[in-house]
């Protein structure tokens, strides 16, 4: 009879220091999201799997890790689902429950995320691309978990089209052109500005009770940027897209403060300790670098702000 292997992983380590995350990355597995009266959509996800280490305890057991995350993935798959958060967080229940040395375990998905959508001049058929970041953790105390996405659009920057509108003012009024004429003038055709490509990233953590949809907090990223951006545009819808970024130029503060206005206007009811994450990163065409803003907040807190409650 061959000898039982030793549980190395059990031992204790030479340096009696806690962890708090050990576990796998670029976990790849297919995930059926659910739609009412329509096909499931599939997506490829890419997981991370996490618990804490106590300082006693050498190592974390990979294999029961993959075992957990390949026996709740391989059940979505076969039983579709409505909501991807819900994935992670059963697969972080299930990881709590079979290590009994852990007080908290974490599981965060994406996935690339296609809907169908058309083109706002031309009406064209055409598909919108969103990264859906979800996550779970659970504890003894409960489990809260996260869904939202990354989308990409257009913003104009209002500093660079403060100086067109100046500049155009100037030589209107050179030009012996009246005061009312130019006021009209510049009110219907937004001047310059220089434009990027803006990442807008939003998402809520809650403990599930009420839910939030992953499509509205979609629309609400894609809204909060100067225009949204299509994969297939005609001539017609690019004139369109750079009317409109102009005709809203935004600050990557503003966008952020635009995703919290949304949330606060589609979330009513959120819990108050509901954890909205939002996150504004624009490429500069002008500069080398990137300009960033982001905020984390309460839903509690947000509403106070956004309301006026909260100003002093």
């Amino acid at each position: 009879m061959s000898e039982q292997l030793p549980d190395v992983q059990a031992t204790s380590p030479d340096v009696t220091v806690g962890l708090n995350r050990v576990g796998v990355t670029g976990v790849e597995k297919l995930v059926k999201l659910g739609r009412e009266d329509k096909r499931p959509i599939v997506l490829m996800a890419e997981f991370e799997v996490f618990v804490d280490l106590p300082s006693w305890r050498k190592g974390a057991d990979m294999s029961r890790n993959m075992e957990v995350i390949d026996e709740t993935l391989e059940a979505a798959v076969a039983e579709e689902v409505y909501r991807v958060e819900n994935v992670c967080g059963e697969a972080a229940e299930r990881l709590l429950e079979k290590h009994d040395y852990t007080e908290e375990a974490e599981v965060r998905m994406e996935a690339e995320y296609v809907t169908r959508d058309r083109t706002p001049e031309s009406d064209k058929p055409t598909q919108s691309t969103a990264t859906i970041i979800a996550s779970a953790t659970a504890t003894e105390d409960g489990t809260r978990e996260e869904i939202g996405a990354e989308v990409t659009g257009m913003t104009v920057c209002p500093c660079s089209q403060g100086m067109s509108v100046a500049r155009a003012r100037q030589t209107l009024t050179d030009l012996d052109v009246e005061e009312d004429v130019i006021d009209e003038f510049l009110e219907k055709v937004p001047q310059p500005g220089h434009s990027q490509r803006g990442h807008a990233t939003l998402t809520v953590e809650t403990d599930g009770d009420p839910p939030v949809d992953l499509n509205e907090l979609i629309e609400i990223a894609r809204e909060s940027m100067s225009a949204r951006i299509y994969n297939l545009a005609k001539r017609p819808d690019e004139d369109y897209m750079t009317y409109q970024s102009h005709s809203d130029a935004k600050f990557v503060e503003d966008c952020v403060r635009s995703m919290a206005e949304g949330i606060v206007d589609q979330y009513p009811d959120l819990d108050d300790d509901a954890v909205v994450r939002m996150k504004q990163s624009n490429d500069e065409s002008i500069h080398q670098h990137n300009a960033h803003a982001e905020r984390i907040a309460t839903a509690e807190d947000l509403r106070g702000e956004v309301n006026g409650d909260g100003s002093e």
